[in-house]
């Protein structure tokens, strides 16, 4: 029985997303915006209650998200890669010679 629950839960998830995804929907539910973004719904919630993430709040109770600042927010503390690394290192060695 649990895995039936635990199918229907992703089914359902799925569903939420492609409806969102389909729609080209730029304000995303609570909901919406933990299976686009891969966090729970309790964690958005947290980040929304500490002010970490850019939310919506226009009757001061249901939380929505812009699509965009989601993207944006999940794209910060970019880390470079050891080339990048490498390249900037060099180009550092470079200019003091």
């Amino acid at each position: 029985m649990a895995t039936t629950t635990t199918l229907q839960d992703v089914i359902q998830k799925i569903d939420i997303l492609t409806n969102a995804v389909l729609s080209n929907k730029q304000t995303l539910s609570i909901e919406e915006a933990a299976i686009y973004t891969a966090l729970s719904v309790s964690y958005l919630y947290k980040l929304t209650s500490t002010q970490q993430i850019p939310h919506f709040k226009p009757r001061g109770k249901i939380i929505y998200f812009d699509r965009s600042e989601l993207d944006e927010w999940l794209r910060q503390n970019r880390v470079k890669t050891t080339e990048e690394i490498k390249s900037a290192a060099m180009d550092h060695v470079l200019k003091g010679v």
